[in-house]
């Protein structure tokens, strides 16, 4: 009698995984990429890995192979130290880190628009954290092999008002990512790359004015 509680907890978590398995075999034409970024960013821990990408998209127009994202090396992580010293223990003032992604495609008139959910945190470090802070990312769409080609890429800013937590999330959907529908097996080497950039907090340089004749 005494096992019967534990028999029906294991029944009851084998019902749950299968209602899991389930909506996460939906297909995506049936769910919005708003529902996709609550179900993916809906809670968790920070030390959570990226999630894995959403599956691929098809379009009426021809069947279309959603690149999946990957973090890129080196970019993972987004560190601002005191005013004149390096960001390393107690002179680091905040760091920011990615958590999870998510995204979605859609083809019309031979391009692709990507839809690129990114979720973090940002923590305040010994040397305390301003009010705000500008995090900069970066989303690529890369062809990968000998030879790696940058198909198309952009900068994001989002501002993230720092609380007394010490512990902060944020989330930045990049939605206007635009590249030539690939062809054919070549699909299946494009990748999009996101990341951290600080070169996107740096203003764009001015254009020169044309020299008069």
């Amino acid at each position: 009698m005494g096992d019967k509680p534990v028999i029906r907890r294991a029944i009851g978590a084998a019902a749950a995984v299968a209602v899991g398995l389930s909506l996460a075999a939906t297909p995506a034409s049936s769910q919005s990429f708003t529902d996709k970024l609550k179900g993916l960013f809906g809670g968790g821990s920070s030390e959570e890995k990226p999630a894995p990408a959403a599956p691929s998209e098809a379009t009426g127009e021809t069947d279309l192979t959603c690149p999946p994202i990957t973090v890129r090396a080196g970019a993972s992580t987004f560190k601002v130290g005191a005013p004149g010293k390096e960001a390393v223990g107690n002179d680091l003032r905040y760091q920011a880190t990615i958590t999870k992604t998510a995204r979605e495609c859609t083809i019309n008139g031979g391009e692709i628009t990507a839809k690129i959910g990114i979720q973090g945190r940002v923590i305040a470090g010994p040397a305390g954290a301003p009010p705000s802070v500008q995090v900069p990312l970066r989303v690529a769409v890369v062809q990968a092999g000998v030879g790696e080609k940058v198909i198309a890429t952009k900068a994001y800013q989002t501002t993230v008002a720092m609380s007394e937590d010490s512990s902060v999330p944020f989330v930045l959907v990049a939605e206007d990512l635009v590249y030539p529908a690939p062809k054919g097996a070549v699909a299946d080497s494009y990748v999009f790359y996101v990341g951290f950039d600080p070169q996107a907090l740096k203003p764009e340089p001015k254009a020169k004015p044309a020299k008069k004749k």
